[in-house]
């Protein structure tokens, strides 16, 4: 229901946004000497530039990209418009030409380039674990959401895992939505061979996300879950669904079945307090949860360490903090490390993004988590 909320939120916002800019251009000296003092030209000739850009960036970066560049146009024109009205105040000189708009413009379009830069580039963020636990010393490397096919292909993500394998992991954990509903079959077979290329002492487990399963059957898509869950083993990728595995005698991996999985007319998912039942809790514990939404009860469960992805690090700013508000519940926490007693929560912002290929309130990252244990 809260998307619903949020997206009928955005449609109305971009409307007013839209007849706000048509308002803005309307007062550029090019437009007036294009109309010939015809007013009806003039609306014309102002509204004409929007659709033209709407149009563009549909074909080419996809409607709600465009409608957020524009929805940030705004932003930075209602700014630019006071900025320059208190300049124009304190000069008390009326300017000859419309500067707020020119400065607006340059502003968006910068700020959305390095937004844009910050989603499709990818750097390597680095913590490192202390504890009290006979583990010894272990290298994970961590990623989420890559979304295969929107900021790059399954082809292409076989240069990331070179990237990430140079880090000499000694395990690697993909914390869900590593495929999108929309994700070409070719992606999806390429992506899970870039996989099988990883070399680690105790290899690959995966925990799904809520796009990995899709939201909606599609005939088109030509595979579905079991296709995926196939190609993955076929690259000595493990799943955990509920599960979890001892390696090496010394720490467990735990992978939980995504919060949404209920949604999808399945059973809910394992408590944290029962999936840790069976295992012995004196060795570390690497939980892999898409959704950074039960730190309550993995604190309480006294679990080591707490992997998550899912919020894309809030990906446009003031994203990350509005995730965290107690009113809202999104999430207990939008990016980064956090520690609550005894355990150790990560989020990460992922490697990639699902629709919007801009991030203006983080970048995209895998993780490298180095455990210093006894």
């Amino acid at each position: 229901m809260i998307w619903i909320i949020l997206f009928g939120l955005f449609f109305i916002a971009a409307g007013i946004g839209f007849i706000y800019l048509s308002s803005r251009f309307y007062k550029f000296r090019l437009i007036e000497k294009f109309s010939k003092e015809n007013k009806k030209l003039r609306i014309i000739f102002s509204i004409l530039p929007l659709i033209l850009f709407l149009i563009i960036g549909w074909l080419t970066i996809g409607w709600i990209n465009s409608l957020t560049a524009m929805l940030h146009l705004v932003i930075f024109w209602l700014f630019s418009d006071f900025l320059f009205w208190i300049i124009r105040t304190l000069c008390k000189k009326r300017m000859k030409y419309y500067y707020a708009g020119a400065a607006a413009i340059l502003i968006t379009a910068v700020y959305l380039s390095v937004g844009a830069f910050s989603a499709h580039h990818i750097w390597q963020t680095h913590y490192t674990i202390e504890t009290e636990k006979n583990v010894g010393n272990l290298r994970i490397i961590q990623f989420a959401d890559s979304h295969v096919g929107t900021t790059f292909s399954g082809n292409d993500f076989s240069k990331h895992v070179k990237d990430m394998q140079a880090q000499n992991p000694d395990l690697v954990v993909i914390t869900g939505d590593f495929i999108d509903d929309n994700t070409s079959k070719e992606d999806m077979l390429a992506a899970c061979k870039a996989l099988g290329n990883f070399d680690t002492a105790y290899g690959i487990y995966f925990a799904f996300g809520n796009h990995d399963k899709g939201y909606f059957h599609d005939p088109g898509k030509g595979y579905g879950e079991d296709d995926l869950i196939a190609e993955l083993e076929k690259n000595h990728v493990q799943i955990l669904q509920d599960e979890s595995v001892l390696i090496d005698g010394r720490f467990y991996v735990i992978g939980r079945q995504d919060r949404s999985n209920a949604l999808r007319g399945n059973a809910a998912r394992a408590s944290m307090s029962e999936l840790i039942e069976t295992i012995d809790t004196e060795k570390f514990m690497i939980v892999l949860d898409h959704q950074p939404h039960d730190y309550e009860q993995q604190t309480k469960s006294k679990v080591d360490l707490v992997l998550s992805g899912h919020t894309h690090g809030g990906q446009l700013f003031p994203g990350a903090y509005v995730m965290e508000w107690e009113w809202l519940k999104f999430n207990d926490k939008a990016y980064g490390h956090e520690k609550r007693e005894q355990t150790d929560f990560i989020v990460t912002s992922g490697i990639s993004d699902w629709a919007l290929t801009f991030k203006t309130g983080c970048k995209s990252e895998y993780v490298v988590i180095d455990i210093k244990g006894h």
